[in-house]
């Protein structure tokens, strides 16, 4: 298997008669993904076909980069940015920040429910939570929070399948990144903190990562956030692998997307 992730970068030049360049950039630097396979055998190569093809859905694509070390988005994993990238029971916390893309964002635990805890989850990037899928290991942790000497009971990792339904949950102690694996049927994580007493402090740096990387956080690894957002197939070739057409050499184009529909 091949892969490139270059992302497009919509830059554009302009030259002046003096010859001095101006540069323009879209706000906006959408990924492109390539990736390629040859000998597919046909369980794999049938399952991308009905896939590029739509037969299932219009998309879009969800697939986790597997040069991604953190996959939550940017201004999550440094704490910062818009308030909707995290979500609680407005009765018992509030969020703030979010002016602009650096301002550092907030949590305030305003009213414990009646059981003593309340959570604090951080959304997926297009999705209601991040994409996973079963068997996967994830590390989960929030160091900024420590750092800032929340009060808070302690993390958790909430497995949903493809509909939103909760399936199964675990809780782990704050002071240490909780690893865990994806269940049966599960299609997505919430990561969240759970609180229990009232306060507010910087949400700070967040990590969430394929596979067991709780030595390395410990050791002070804070891979930056590039989450895991949509795609759509843009490309497709599909051909038989000689000399035995029972398998199939498979290329797929990939660009991130705000939405997918038709």
């Amino acid at each position: 298997m091949s892969f490139d992730r270059s992302p497009d970068l919509t830059v554009t030049e302009f030259r002046s008669l003096s010859g001095t360049v101006t540069t323009w950039s879209a706000p906006a630097q959408p990924r492109r993904l390539k990736l390629q396979w040859t000998t597919l055998d046909r369980e794999d190569h049938e399952f991308l076909d009905r896939l590029v093809r739509r037969l299932d859905g219009p998309g879009p694509v969800a697939l986790i980069d597997p040069l991604a070390r953190n996959l939550l988005t940017g201004a999550q994993a440094a704490g910062t940015g818009s308030r909707s990238s995290w979500s609680a029971n407005p009765q018992e916390i509030t969020v703030y920040g979010g002016a602009s893309p650096s301002d550092p964002v907030t949590v305030s635990v305003d009213a414990p429910p009646a059981n003593g805890t309340t959570d604090l989850n951080w959304r997926g990037l297009g999705w209601p939570w991040v994409p996973v899928t079963p068997g996967m290991t994830l590390t989960w942790w929030a160091p900024g929070l420590l750092a800032a000497g929340a009060d808070f009971a302690g993390l958790g990792l909430y497995w949903h399948n493809r509909t939103g339904d909760f399936l199964t949950g675990l809780l782990g102690n704050k002071n240490r990144p909780l690893v865990a694996v994806a269940p049966a049927g599960a299609a997505f994580v919430r990561v969240a903190a759970r609180f229990n007493a009232k306060g507010a402090w910087p949400v700070g740096e967040s990590i969430l990562t394929v596979g067991d990387t709780s030595a390395a956080l410990l050791a002070g690894d804070r891979p930056y956030g590039e989450g895991a957002p949509q795609y759509s197939v843009t490309g497709y070739t599909h051909a038989a692998t000689s000399p035995n057409p029972t398998y199939r050499d498979i290329t797929l184009e990939l660009v991130e997307v705000a939405s997918a529909t038709g």
